[in-house]
């Protein structure tokens, strides 16, 4: 257990307060901060643990195996609170229930195909760099709804702003869906190799 997968870990322990955060956000507004927080948090130790095993040679099967699940579970979790976020709205409603799927389905597959190719004697394969770009926007995407929804809470004259803050939070949610059908598409191809639906 070295420092970069005790990040991982630390990240996946903050997941649960944080989507309490989100959860609880809508009777006590002030929790938007605390789940800004959390998510920033949360979001660094994905950063500074991939250089920090990289730079140190750090590297593990253990850690390429987490660190996506720990990312999977965060962003998650975030999907979810904005789905009971945007519960009374039905134009922003079925828009992030339809990423939230989006995002399970492909997370669900490829998690799936990792465990294909380790069990068929591969190696753990690591995130491409259209699944970085993924993670990357879905992060953007969350912190600026976050923000939008706290810099609200702090500030009542940006109340009048929500349609147009909604509207390009969910241009990102969308960016960040379509980025997870193409480094789904391209994970299962170079995985192909691995999968025998005769064994």
């Amino acid at each position: 257990m070295n420092t970069p997968n005790k990040l991982t870990v630390a990240r996946i322990i903050a997941t649960p307060f944080f989507m309490a955060a989100m959860l609880l956000a809508y009777k006590f507004n002030w929790l938007y901060i605390v789940a800004l927080v959390l998510f920033i948090g949360a979001s660094l130790t994905d950063m500074i643990d991939g250089k920090m095993a990289r730079k140190y040679n750090l590297v593990t099967d253990f850690g390429k195996f987490l660190d996506p699940l720990a990312d999977k579970m965060l962003t998650t979790a975030a999907y979810l609170g904005f789905i009971s976020m945007y519960g009374t709205n039905p134009t922003y409603r079925w828009q992030v229930t339809a990423i939230a799927f989006i995002v399970l389905f492909r997370e669900f597959m490829v998690s799936s195909i990792r465990l294909v190719v380790v069990s068929s004697g591969g190696k753990v394969i690591a995130a491409n760099i259209w699944g970085k770009s993924k993670t990357v926007s879905q992060m953007i995407g969350i912190i600026l709804a976050l923000a939008a929804y706290a810099a609200m809470y702090v500030c009542d004259c940006l109340a009048k702003y929500q349609n147009i803050f909604d509207i390009v939070i969910m241009v990102f949610f969308w960016i960040s869906a379509v980025l997870c059908v193409i480094s789904g598409v391209i994970y299962l191809n170079g995985s192909k190799q691995y999968i025998n639906s005769s064994k």
